[in-house]
Parts: C-alpha cells; structure tokens; sequence
C-alpha cells in the first residue's frame, strides 16, 4: 500500500470526483475536486495530485495532493459531477444546484450559474416550499438531470435559467441516485428498493420499467451503469449488498454480493476496464472488485484487518442471454465466486463517502477529514 497517499484536509468529504482527462490524452488525471459535508462552512475545492517530481528513481510515488483553490458552498454537498474541463455541478442539501467554474489561469472558483431550491417539500395548506435535498446529479453537457429528497426530477441545460423538464411527483419515496443509461434514458434508485427507468422522449410523467429488490425493500443508495454495456447496473444501499441487474431482463437483480458491514455509498465501474468495480461504505472499507482474473482458491475470501470473509453469490432469475460477449458480470458460471476483491485502504476508520477511478488513479473521501489517493491500481 506504499503508493496510497493520504491528505488530511481538516474538513469531512462527502464527494470526490476526478476532472475528466480528453479522449486523446495518454497522461493520468492531474486534478480532482472535493465538496464537503457537516462541517460549519462547507466547500467545493479543487486539488492536483501532486507534484510529479516527487517520484523516486525506483517509481515509488511520493507527492500528496495540492490545494489549488476552493469557494463556499452552502448546504451540504450531496452529489458532484464535472460538466465537462472547467465546470462543476454541485447538489446541495439546501435543495439547490449550482455550477462552479474553476478558472484555470489564477487558479479560482466562481459561480457559472445556480438554480435554487429545485427541490423542496410543498405545504399543501400554505403553499410554502420546504427545503428537500438534492440528491444525486448526473450530467451529459450541455444536459443535468437531478433528483432528490422530494421525489423529483428535473432535466437542466447549461445557460438555461428554468427547467427544460420536471416530473413533480416521479417517485412518492426518496430519489437517492441517478445514472443516465442513453441519451434520452436515466435510471433511478430509491428508499425502497426500486430502480425506474425513464425515457424523456415519452411526455408522459410515469416510468418506463421498475424493478425491485424482494423481500425488505431495503433502501438503495448508489448506482452505476457499466461504461459497454448500457443493461449492465450495479446497485447499493443500506444493507452493504452489491446488486448487479441486467435491465433487459426481468425484473430483479442478476447476483447479489454480500459486501459491506453497513451503508454502501458509491459504487462505480471503471470507466475504461469495467471487469473492475470499486465500492465504498460507511464501515470505513473501500473494495476493489476484480472479475478479470481467477483468483486460484475456491471459495474466495478477503483479508480486512485482519478478519476472513466469504463472499456469497446467488445467481437470482438469472437469464439466459444469447450474445458473443457475456460480461463478467452476468456470468452465472459457479467460477463467478472466484473474483478479487482487495480493500484498498488498510485500515478502515469511519466512513468513506466517496470513491472515484480513471484511468490508473483513485481517489476517495471519508469521514475522517483525509482524501485517499492512489496512483497505480492496476500495478
């Protein structure tokens, strides 16, 4: 673990996120963003990985993150998404959403645009708006989709001042998360345990498929799509499970995975190698899940400090999908249980709130006021 940085940051990170790297770039990501959560001033902040002359002749990393510059956020930061090199839309526990621009030539924040209180809870008898969270934001620039506490969501486009689009009452539940799975099709998850698609080309306010954990309706957190292939979804919430879907096929999830000890926060698919997939939870564990090797003891099982555990896996109404590549994923070969699975920081404390990959680098942001950074996953 020599090559994991940690930086302590005197605030608590509820969301770190990497500043996408252009289709032709060869080099590893340079900056990532952090916004924070809890504490008395909150705040977006943008960071360099380091300085790169830091590296020892054997390659060893040596650098830890910069602070480049940072600006007030007000309310908590529930979700954050680059918009594209420059600009940052950010989810705020006050109900807003708000895009940062980071100015590249003095190293400074602005304010690009904000759209307040885009989600809040209506009094039917004063007709007074509540705050409600903003929980989860997913962006395809110039478009912003957000969902929240109040079971809403809205479609945004940069510049535009109102809302293109917004389903009032799309779910009577909570809307913890949202991931887009094609240009005119997102899919959310909720507190009960159901995720829904919906089509933004059908004028009608209902969603086009819902699917359902059974049993407890245990509430759904995180989910991700795999970057190939769009039916691919992975999910997690309250209970620590790794849910993986094929939203093609019926109407429950293709495997469960025990995973965490408690709530899992972030869950996503390396955007380029998907075999791999990184959880994080609020047991203070980070997982590396890896479907690309075959681990040579059966059954699998992980060191956590020190503790043993087995990983379970049931195929659940498992399809029978007929194409020339069958993910990883959806495999229900019993060999399936022989993947790897490392945790990423040794020593797990309070809770990690945030994972993000790309490329070879990793970044995540926990509760104990540190931001983790780690330069070679893949070595």
């Amino acid at each position: 673990m020599e090559d994991l940085c940690a930086k302590f940051v005197s605030q608590k990170l509820s969301k770190v996120r990497w500043r996408p790297v252009p289709a032709t770039a060869l080099q590893p990501p340079e900056l990532f963003a952090t916004g924070s959560w809890d504490n008395e001033e909150n705040k977006i902040s943008i960071w360099s990985v380091g300085d790169a002359e830091s590296v020892c002749p054997n390659g060893e990393y040596q650098g830890e993150p910069q602070l480049l510059c940072d600006i007030r956020h007000y309310g908590d930061v529930m979700d954050m998404q680059f918009l594209d090199q420059e600009r940052i839309v950010a989810a705020s526990s006050t109900g807003s959403v708000t895009i940062f621009r980071h100015h590249q030539n003095n190293q400074t924040l602005s304010v690009s645009q904000k759209w307040e209180r885009v989600h809040c809870h209506v009094d039917s008898d004063t007709s007074t708006c509540g705050g409600a969270s903003c929980t989860g934001i997913i962006c395809k620039n110039p478009e912003i989709v957000t969902v929240g506490e109040d079971g809403r969501i809205n479609l945004f486009r940069a510049e535009h001042k109102q809302a293109v689009r917004t389903i009032d009452n799309a779910d009577s539940s909570t809307l913890h998360a949202v991931t887009l799975l094609r240009m005119t099709e997102i899919l959310t998850v909720n507190s009960i345990g159901q995720l829904k698609i919906w089509d933004f080309r059908q004028q009608r306010n209902e969603p086009s498929q819902i699917f359902s954990l059974t049993g407890d309706r245990v509430p759904l957190h995180c989910v991700d799509r795999h970057p190939n292939q769009q039916h691919i979804v992975a999910t997690g919430g309250q209970d620590g499970m790794l849910s993986i879907w094929d939203v093609r096929q019926g109407s429950m999830p293709v495997s469960l995975l025990n995973a965490h000890d408690a709530e899992m926060w972030e869950v996503h698919f390396h955007p380029s190698n998907p075999d791999h997939l990184f959880t994080c939870s609020e047991d203070g564990s980070l997982w590396h899940w890896d479907t690309s090797v075959e681990v040579s003891e059966k059954p699998s099982f992980l060191h956590q400090g020190g503790r043993s555990t087995f990983l379970s896996h049931s195929a659940v109404n498992q399809p029978n999908v007929n194409q020339s590549v069958v993910s990883a994923w959806l495999s229900n070969d019993p060999t399936k249980d022989r993947m790897e699975i490392t945790n990423v920081i040794p020593n797990p404390t309070l809770s990690v709130n945030s994972v993000d990959v790309l490329g070879p680098c990793l970044v995540c942001g926990t509760d104990a006021e540190a931001i983790y950074v780690k330069r070679q996953l893949f070595a």
